[in-house]
Parts: structure tokens; sequence; C-alpha cells
């Protein structure tokens, strides 16, 4: 039950019914609620269309309404400025609203945003994350592990069915790097036997996960691939390097309290021939050509600002003919080798900017429509402490990677501060602010919310001359704070659904914010304990549908809510 959609299209149906010739018009929810509960601009978008000044036509669309407005649950409709009709609930809607999340519980705020445009739920895949698998995970993808998994909660809530995918870059370059990075180091280890010093070259992986790989291997190895041939001894050392290299990310991302669905692996491209065959398709689909020995796609008839090369004139495929494989294996009908998700959503970092022109210029000649590719591209972040830029662990004194940001700062906070912005906007991440027990600290601000409301119905549930009280059969609420927090917490379900449709979970940490913020407001100006029956009844219903709405949506964030603080 989402009652403020329901409460728009009622003021909707009554205010077309009130005049004909009406313009198409909106109802909204003013920021502030001494201009009413709802405001519709109907007469305002509709002079023109009646050749009549707007409050002559807002006053006739009253006239017209007479007592309909107030059967149909509103206390008054005003007009304001220069011909807004602002609408007053009656008090039943705040009881409706209370009790109608009362009801639901936990499913309160799900919706079908991800059923209604196709009937049935839109079948969605989340790539995020997919770190190099070459070296631990930095802050960047922590961010993005936070926005992909969080979104993916949002996404599942508004009645898409979901699938978390991590993208293993498994081969390719990076892994020929990585090869020659564990020889460099396992030869090292050797370098008196060899006679000879050896250097690592500058583009290598200097990391000092390199040099442990190198030192398990040559533990469990010894000397014996000192001789052999190069290329069995860097695919043996990748063999042993990279499954660990992915176990450990995948264990930090699950201390991270995220689970993916699939670890769909680069290789798998390779080795069963879509990468020749998506070369094939392109060939097929006139959307190549050869220049100087290299096959090009012509991009630019796709939208792209250049053609690209596919295949370079020594033979070798550039990165993204795999790239274009993978999307096409997500994209494509089951009938063409591809797994048909209605919308396949990529979260990238800023460097991947130019990505999308080009991947859509591929899929555009393969025939794929692209608005079943969404790309979300997140910015920067900073991390901070005392106002400082900082890039050293103070723990380890190392680089702050995800896991040594885990050590420093607890998961509820990292995961919130990172949604604390939208993904297109550059990130502060305050070290010292995420571990603070005040109410400076956003994620303590709404979990202290909770926990305090907990307190409460415990104390009174507790409490024996109250334990034999009823319920009355309407909870009222006449308090300002009051009809404010019930107001807000109406608001979830659309929360939930705008945030589906703009895919930014940073909306639920604010909203989250702002109920914590009504509730504190509520609590400081109405006494619960003490009042007669009704408004305490009335009240503790109202701390209860707070607590199901802070719960439901630190639960899609995956962020704890504590009964105790």
């Amino acid at each position: 039950m989402n009652i403020t959609k329901q409460t728009k299209q009622q003021i909707a149906d009554l205010v077309k019914g009130a005049m004909e010739g009406l313009a198409e018009f909106t109802v909204e929810i003013p920021a502030n609620s001494a201009n009413g509960d709802f405001s519709c601009n109907a007469a305002l978008v509709s002079a023109k269309a009646l050749g009549m000044p707007p409050r002559k036509i807002a006053e006739q669309i009253i006239a017209n309404l007479g007592e309909d407005s107030k059967t149909h649950g509103f206390e008054k409709i005003e007009i304001a400025g220069p011909g807004f009709l602002n609408f007053f609930v009656e008090q039943k809607w705040y009881d409706r609203a209370v009790k109608a999340i009362a009801k639901q519980g936990a499913k309160y705020g799900k919706g079908d945003f991800g059923v209604a445009q196709c009937g049935t739920p839109k079948r969605v895949l989340l790539e995020f994350v997919s770190a190099n698998p070459t070296g631990p995970m930095h802050i960047g993808n922590a961010r993005g592990g936070a926005l992909g998994d969080c979104l993916a909660s949002v996404l599942e809530f508004a009645g898409y069915e979901v699938e978390r995918e991590f993208y293993v870059n498994d081969a390719g370059n990076q892994i020929t790097k990585l090869g020659l990075s564990l020889e460099v180091r396992y030869l090292q280890i050797f370098g008196q036997e060899l006679g000879q010093q050896i250097e690592m070259p500058e583009d290598a992986y200097h990391g000092d996960d390199i040099i442990e790989h190198a030192r398990g291997f040559a533990e469990i190895h010894g000397n014996k691939y000192v001789n052999s041939s190069q290329e069995d001894r860097r695919a043996a050392l990748v063999e042993y390097a990279l499954p660990r290299n992915v176990a450990t990310l995948e264990g930090d991302l699950r201390k991270y309290r995220i689970e993916y669905d699939n670890w769909f692996r680069e290789s798998t491209i390779h080795n069963d021939g879509s990468v020749e065959r998506i070369i094939e398709l392109l060939k097929a689909k006139g959307a190549t050509y050869e220049s100087d020995g290299a096959l090009y796609l012509k991009s630019s008839d796709y939208g792209d600002e250049k053609d690209r090369v596919l295949v370079r004139s020594n033979g070798v495929v550039t990165y993204l003919v795999p790239d274009i494989a993978y999307h096409y294996n997500k994209l494509a009908a089951q009938a063409d080798g591809g797994r048909n998700f209605d919308l396949a959503i990529d979260i990238f970092g800023a460097d991947h900017h130019g990505y999308m022109a080009r991947m859509n210029a591929a899929l555009a000649a393969l025939g794929i429509d692209t608005s079943r590719l969404k790309m979300l591209i997140m910015q920067m972040v900073r991390l901070v402490r005392a106002g400082e830029t900082v890039k050293l662990s103070k723990r380890s004194g190392k680089a702050i990677t995800l896991a040594t940001l885990l050590e420093e700062v607890p998961v509820d906070a990292a995961r919130f501060f990172f949604n604390l912005r939208s993904a297109d906007t550059h990130l502060d991440f305050d070290l010292d602010l995420a571990v603070q027990e005040t109410n400076q600290n956003p994620v303590y601000y709404v979990q202290y919310a909770h926990a305090r409301i907990c307190s409460v119905i415990r104390k009174l549930a507790e409490d024996e001359s109250l334990a034999s009280q009823v319920s009355p059969a309407m909870f009222v609420y006449t308090h300002g704070a009051e009809k404010e927090l019930v107001r807000k917490l109406s608001f979830f379900p659309d929360e939930i659904e705008e945030a589906a449709k703009a895919f930014d979970p940073s909306r639920l940490t604010r909203y989250t914010t702002e109920v914590a913020q009504a509730f504190h407001k509520f609590y400081d100006a109405c006494r619960v304990k003490g009042e007669q029956e009704s408004v305490l009844q009335s009240r503790l219903a109202l701390m209860n549908a707070t607590a199901i709405v802070l719960r439901n949506a630190l639960g899609i964030l995956k962020v704890d809510a504590p009964e105790r603080m």
C-alpha cells in the first residue's frame, strides 16, 4: 500500500472530474506542510487552454467539488499564490498510514515498479566492483561495492528480479603482467643460484602480495621452475596465485556483506569461442572494415566519436572485443547464445567515462537495443582524517584497501558513508567521523533513533499498569511533530520507487536520516508515558511504525538496526 500515491491519484481524479478542459497537471507534496499535505498545479497549467486566470480556475474547481473533498477525506482545500490548490488531509489519513505500516511490517515499502512495465519482474543483471584480480581492492572498489549492492537491494524492493555479478578479468594484459611480476619475484628468491640480480620492471606489479605469492609458490615447488621455460613458469605461477587472489576478493567482499550470484570469468568467453564469434557477427552485420592490416569497428556510424580497432595488424584482439562479447552475452536472446536480461547495469569508475559510447556503438551494430544497457559512472573518493587527505592505514601504515578500511571503520559506517552521495558526486569519507558515537555521525544518529524506540517500547511493555490497555479504534495525531513524522514515514514507498528510477541508493541514506530527525523532534516534543490512554497508544503505534520503516530502509542498505546502544 502506497498511501501517498493513492492520495495523489485520488486528488487527480477529483480535480479532473470537477472541471473539463484542464491541461496535464501534477500533484506534489509541498516542502513546507503549512502549504498543505498535497498541492496541485492544475489551475496554473490550464490558464491558456481555458482562457481564464489561474485563480479563477482554482475557485471554479473548488466550487464544483463542493462537499466531495470532505467526503473523500480532505479537511480543506486552499488556493495559494497564483493559483495552487493545496489539499489538507483529515485525521483518518494519518491513522490509515500508521496502521498500513504496522500491517505490512517487513513488506512495507515493497513495490511493483519493476513488474508494472512488462507484467512480470524485469530481469536485471548488475555488475559492480569487478576489481582486477591481480591485487587487493582499493577504495574506489569499496565505494562501488556499497553502491552496487545497495542498488541491487533497492531494485529488488521495487519489484525487479536482480542478479549480482562480478566480472573476473582472468585473461588479457593484466594476467600477462601478473605472470611477469610473479616470475621476477620468484627468480629473485633464487638469485644467488642464478648468479645474477633480477630487477623488477617499472610497469610490473610491485605490491607485497606479489612477493608473498612468490614465496608461497617457492615453499611448495622450490627451484623446480627456475630452469623451466618462461611460458611454463609463468603459467604455473599464475595458476597458483590467481585463485588465491580471487578467494581473497570473495572473502573481503563477504565481510563487506556482499554476496554475488555469479562470478563470471573473462576466460570463459575466450575459451568457448565467443570472442571469435563476435568478430564474425560484426563482419556479417557489415559493421567492420580493414585498414593497414587492422580490423576496425564502424563505431562512428553508431554514435561514437571515432572508429575503434577490434583486431590489431599483428592479429591480436583489443580489450574491446571480449568486452563486447561479454555484454552481448548479457543482453542477447538465449537463441543467440545470450542470457537475455531485460537490463544490464554496470558501475564503473570515472576513468571509464568514454566507455559507454563505444560499447553502445558495438551493441547497436549487433542489433541490441542500447537502452537496455545502463552505465553508472562513479566519481572519486577522498579519505580524510582531521581535515587532511589520508592514503595510508593508521594501523598498518600501508595503502588503504577495502580490507584495511574495514579494520579501522565498522562495516555499518562504511556502507552508509559510501552511499551518502549519488555515484556521480565526489565523496569525502571522514574516517574520524565514521567511528564517532555521536549525533554528528549520520549512521549512529539513525541507528540510535531505532534503538531509542526499542528501549521505550521495551520499558512500556514491562509496565504492568499499561499491559492491559487496548488500542483505540483510531489513532489520532494532532501535534505538528506527530503529523510530520507520519508524513515522512508515508513517503517510504515513493523513496524506493524514485531510487529505483534514478538508480540512486543514496536517496535511502538521506531518507533514513530525515526519518531519524523527524522522530527525534517528535520524541522531544511529545510525551508517551503519562499521557491519557488514547494518546499514549497512538504515539506508541507511531513509534512502532517508525521502527519498521528504519529497519526496512537500513535492511536494504545492509546496515544493522540495533535494539540497544
